[in-house]
């Protein structure tokens, strides 16, 4: 999932909407993931989630569709590991798969694995794929001039996700730098692997306080302290596809309640 937090330029209807609206839609779909505890409507909400890569591609095909199939595809691994882990961990229930004497897969350990993993992947994947069609800039600004959030603490925010993706590629440079020096990193032992990747751990960490303290210096040239909501001048205007998909996001989260209280 290398690069899956890089803004995506494109013409979509997705691209064009407010960046707040996008914010709010994703924390809707995440929210109505958690809420929800049925499993059909878990797996509608993962198809809308595909279904909004989809239509972020546009006319001149963004990405952002092939991005949302990897990041399904990394969840689904991650999800495995939870769902074996889970399964193994509870011991509650009625055992339906026995493995041994009083051992055994239960109901309950089945039914909260793969609860567990509708969540999650439910819940990470909007996030994931609108804010893969935000300009971090334009959020920055929206939530100073809008939200009245001080410029300091939106900074602070925006930046936390613009460096996720550069540690991200600083990581990967440094993997190919070691398998240049003969370092043999396709080992199928997890275990193993993890433990060849935490001495690389620390030239990240030191990379990364170089860079922090480039920015910081940048940033200051650039009249850090003196940022306030005035110092946006771009107007940033809600259009009706903003409250449509408001109004879908809101209705998503409305079923999920609805469910949850008749089930």
């Amino acid at each position: 999932m290398k690069g899956f937090l890089d803004y995506l330029q494109g013409d979509s209807i997705l691209h064009k909407m407010h960046p707040l609206t996008k914010i709010f839609v994703a924390a809707l779909l995440c929210a109505s993931a958690f809420v929800s505890s049925n499993f059909f409507y878990l797996v509608g909400i993962i198809v809308f989630d595909i279904l909004l890569g989809f239509i972020g591609e546009g006319k001149t095909g963004s990405g952002l569709f092939k991005r949302t199939l990897g990041i399904f595809k990394g969840l689904f691994k991650m999800s495995v590991f939870l769902f074996v882990l889970q399964i193994l961990a509870i011991r509650r229930g009625n055992i339906v798969i026995p493995l041994g004497p009083n051992f055994g897969f239960t109901d309950v350990g089945i039914r909260n694995g793969l609860l567990l993993v509708l969540r999650l992947t439910g819940a990470t994947l909007p996030l994931s794929v609108l804010i893969s069609v935000i300009n971090l800039n334009d959020l920055s600004n929206t939530l100073v001039k809008e939200l009245h959030i001080p410029y300091k603490y939106a900074f602070t925010l925006t930046s936390a996700i613009r460096f996720i993706p550069v540690f991200s590629s600083e990581m990967g440079g440094i993997i190919e730098s070691q398998k240049a020096r003969g370092v043999d990193f396709d080992v199928k032992n997890p275990f193993k692997k993890l433990g060849m990747i935490l001495p690389l751990c620390f030239p990240l960490l030191m990379g990364a306080v170089r860079k922090i303290e480039f920015t910081a210096k940048a940033a200051e040239l650039r009249g850090f302290y003196f940022r306030t909501r005035q110092s946006c001048t771009k107007v940033y205007k809600h259009h009706f596809r903003d409250f449509v998909f408001a109004a879908l996001g809101l209705l998503v989260l409305a079923g999920a309640i609805v469910l949850n209280v008749l089930m």
